[in-house]
This record gives C-alpha cells, structure tokens and sequence, in this order.
C-alpha cells in the first residue's frame, strides 16, 4: 500500500496512491486504504500525484481518494488507461484530471521536475521517478527489476542509468522486497521455455493462472498456445481489462484469438489453454470457482494447472485450499518449484549492486517491504560503498537535504477500510464492534416493563454465534431467567435495568461458555 509524499519550498507531491487487501483482522473486509489525514490538512499545498505504475498497491486508491483529494493525476498512457477505467467503474472519471506522460517525457508539478523513467517489471509501463528539487535530485525506483531480453516495452538501458547518475543523485529511494535474494530475478523471456515445457507435455486440458497485470507473461502464453497447437480462452475480468488497455497502448498486437469457457469446453481436451486469475487463492477469481466446481470452466482427473506466479507471503493457506481440491480430483499441478515457469518483478542483489554502481547516490533509503528487508538493503548499501543510508517507518518526516539525512518528525498515519461503500477507520467502533462479535457472539434479549415499573410477560433471549450447540435451549431458558430476575423492581431508573439485564445475561453467558458475548437489550414500556 504504498504513498509517498516528498515536500519542497512548502509544496508537496504524492508519489503512488495504493491499497492492499484485507486479512482476518478486517472481518467482511476486501480493500484496505491509506489514511490520508496528514495531506488532508494541507490540500492547499498538494499540487499533484505522479504514478509509478498500474499495480493496485500503487494504484488501488484513486477511485476512493482522488475526488477528494482535487488535484491532477500524471501517469504514463498504460498507467492512466488502468486508471480511468476504475474512475469510470466508480462514475467520477469526469471530475478528475488524469494528465497523460510519454515514457521518457519531463514534467513539472509545482517545484518539482519530473521524469519518467522506464523500468523493467511485472506490468507494462513501470518507471522510476528522476526528482529535481531545489535542494538535490531523488532517484525513486518504484518497482523494478533488470531485464536483458524483455518481451514488452523498452527500459532504461545501462548507459542511460549511468548517464543519470552522471548528472549526481542525491538520494536513492530503492525497492527492497527481493533483498535477501543473492541471484538476479532473471528475464521475462527466460520463462518462455519453462512454460512450453510444462504446457507441451501435459495431455490434458492446461489452466495457467497468473497475474492479471503481467502482460508480457499474456503475450508469452499466446506464443505458447499458438506453438502447441492449442486453442486460447481467457477468463476473468482483470484479464479482460488488462488485455484491453494494453492492445490500445499498442502491446499485445499479435495476441491470438480467444474462445470463450463455453467454447473451450467443446474443444479437445488437449486443445485448450485456459488463463485465469486467482493464483494467489482469491476466493471470488477464477481459479477459485473452476477448483469448486462453480464455473464454466471444468477441469478433471488429467488435466493440468500451472501457478506461473509466486506464492506471495500470508496467501499460503488460501492457495493450498485450492490445490488440494485441486489434487483431490486428480488434477496435476507445476508451480515454480517444479519448473521455470515464473520470475520475480523485484530486483535481486545482483541487480541493485549494479543500480547503485551507476547511479552512485549519495543516500539509500530502502522502501517497500518488510523492516527486515529494509534494514538489510541498508546494511547492503553500505557494504557497496553508498555513504549514508536512512531507514524510515510509516509516518516518518525526514529532511533528505540539504545536509544530513535526518528524521526530523512524525505525522499521524493510518488504515481506512473500504466496508460496501463507505470508508472507515480500520480500528475504529465499527471494525472494533465486528471483531467482537466475531469472536465471542451476540444475544438479543427483549422484555416489557408496566408503568409501575414490574416485569411484564417473559423475557425473550436470542442467540447469534453462542457456543451452547444442543444445550441452546437449556441456555435460553437460564439466560431468559437471569433477565427476568435483573428486571423485576419497582420505580427503578429505565436505564439502570436495562444495564442490569445486559450484566445479568452476559455473566450467564460467561458462566456457560467462558465467553463475554455482545448483549443488546431491547426494553418497551407497556
């Protein structure tokens, strides 16, 4: 979920405006958003936000934020395809002002000169951002790799990264989410035989599943499908978006013709390849349904799928879900363990040891990834010869020149959720209220009171997530006992019984099940 905000002669920039997605912390959440606060309160000195590229974590924001925000969005023409049509998806496209960049082309946002700078990565379109500011000249990568033989666009080559760092780079700001790998992620186009491999010798129907936004990885599976023989279906919507935006930005031109899920399953077995999202597990993706059982698309004992994706850390257990369903009706799988069907986006050591050597900053700072991976691209960086190195945590202000690196504050910063269509804070009473509810369940309990203050009838308990199972009625009844007990009495205070039968339900709850469930009392005079 990455927002960076750099600040010059009283003026800010945003750099990326992302999401990431909801775990079990955020129960009936999918989208997690950045709390924004600190730049809310001075959108009068916010005077743009410039987009490295089109993954959600950078991008996933806009639709949410961007009104409010009120300010131009710059993205390269893949970038901004991606972006508009989320805009439209949420109907404000009419109210943003999405400003269109050539790759390679100069800007300037406020005090700030820009340039794009093309990279290699999992989606058409990656850049790093050359920042001129009147105190010194930032190299922000975004997300990077090196590439020798790329399949779709043209990145930086060397000796215009050297020529880059001729002109002096003043701070470094560097992906390190590949870190602690000691070998360089290797090209896109080295995939290709892996894929041909494991496609070519499988007898059966093959599924591919894989990032939708990797359209080098799409156009090395048409080659693929047209050399083995085998018909292409394409299904799921990201993919669909994805393959659209880029045929308009002019990649994907030789893409093969696809056939829809019902047309492939009337095709030969062996004659089909299937890309589909939801290698990471989502449950609503494509891969999710097909293994259930809940999509055109049937695969049996025989056929084949092929995870041409890495497992991304905390999506274990949803991916392993499907695979043993998978395994389960007798569906082989190849992951990249078995073969060379996947390379990482993000840079090895290898390869920042070659960045740093060209670009010759005079500061790093690590971003992206865990503070594990941050702190050791800063010992990294150092031990390569880079002078200074800052590590910085969510909320850090640090004055990056001139003089010194130095953290020299800290703003508020935080998590929203996207829960239907309202945003909230991430811990605040609703989120909070749902996790209790969670975890330990809720009663309703009913009762009327006559004007003299006595009970009137019996009260009604029911129960939502109790743990009593075939002892529920037995429990009702004692809780339904408690209550009545609670409100009998004459002139009391209205809310003091209601409070004494919340109390007197919830420790009958908590002497049965060692639970302290939500009580809602409902009291109606008669």
């Amino acid at each position: 979920m990455n927002v960076n905000l750099y600040g010059a002669q009283g003026r800010w920039v945003m750099v990326d405006c992302g999401v990431t997605f909801a775990d079990h912390q955020y129960p009936g959440i999918d989208l997690v958003l950045p709390d924004l606060a600190f730049i809310e309160e001075r959108l009068d000195t916010l005077d743009g936000i410039v987009i490295t590229h089109g993954h959600e974590d950078h991008i996933g924001a806009l639709p949410y934020l961007a009104d409010d925000l009120g300010v131009p969005i710059y993205a390269t023409p893949f970038t901004a395809g991606l972006i508009r049509h989320k805009l439209e998806e949420e109907r404000i496209a009419d109210r943003i002002d999405l400003r269109v960049i050539e790759p390679g082309k100069t800007f300037r946002v406020g005090p700030f000169g820009f340039e794009f700078v093309p990279m290699s990565h999992s989606i058409p379109e990656a850049n790093a951002l050359l920042i001129d500011t009147p105190q010194g000249r930032v190299f922000h990568t975004g997300d990077w790799k090196l590439d020798p033989d790329p399949v779709i666009g043209k990145p930086a080559r060397a000796e215009e990264l050297k020529a880059i760092g001729d002109r002096g780079i003043d701070v470094l700001v560097c992906d390190s989410t590949n870190v602690f790998n000691d070998t360089a992620s290797g090209s896109e186009s080295d995939v290709r035989g892996g894929l041909m491999e494991a496609i070519g010798k499988a007898k059966g129907r093959v599924l591919v599943t894989t990032f939708a936004s990797n359209a080098a990885r799409l156009q090395t599976l048409g080659e693929v499908a047209r050399e083995t023989g085998r018909t292409l279906c394409v299904t799921g919507r990201s993919l669909d978006r994805i393959i659209k935006v880029a045929r308009s930005c002019g990649y994907l031109r030789d893409f093969p013709a696809t056939v829809s899920p019902d047309e492939a399953m009337r095709l030969p077995r062996d004659k089909v390849l299937i890309v589909a999202t939801g290698g990471q597990g989502e449950p609503r993706a494509a891969l999710a349904r097909v293994a259930e059982g809940q999509h055109p698309i049937k695969l049996d004992a025989g056929d084949t799928v092929v995870f041409s994706s890495k497992q991304i850390p905390g999506n274990e257990v949803a991916i392993g879900r499907i695979q043993n369903i998978l395994a389960g009706r007798g569906v082989a799988m190849v992951t990249e363990k078995q073969a060379h069907v996947h390379v990482s986006g993000h840079p090895g050591r290898p390869e920042l040891e070659q960045l740093y050597g060209w670009l010759r900053p005079r500061v790093l700072v690590p971003v992206h990834g865990e503070m594990r991976h941050l702190m050791e691209q800063a010992r990294f960086g150092l031990a390569r010869g880079i002078p200074r190195t800052l590590v910085q945590t969510d909320g850090d202000l640090v004055r990056l020149a001139p003089g010194d690196p130095a953290k020299i504050g800290h703003a508020p910063v935080g998590r929203l959720v996207l829960d239907g269509d309202v945003i909230l804070p991430a811990d605040g009473g609703t989120i909070n209220e749902r996790r209790r509810l969670g975890v330990n369940g809720q009663i309703s309990v009913a009762f009327a009171l006559a004007q003299d203050g006595r009970l009137a009838g019996t009260p009604q308990v029911r129960l939502q997530g109790i743990p009593v199972e075939e002892e529920r009625d037995a429990f009702i009844a004692e809780a339904e006992d408690a209550a009545a007990e609670a409100a009998r009495g004459r002139n009391r205070d209205r809310n003091r019984v209601r409070e004494d039968v919340r109390l007197a339900v919830r420790r009958c709850a908590t002497r049965w099940t060692g639970k302290k469930p939500v009580v809602d009392v409902l009291m109606i005079e008669v």
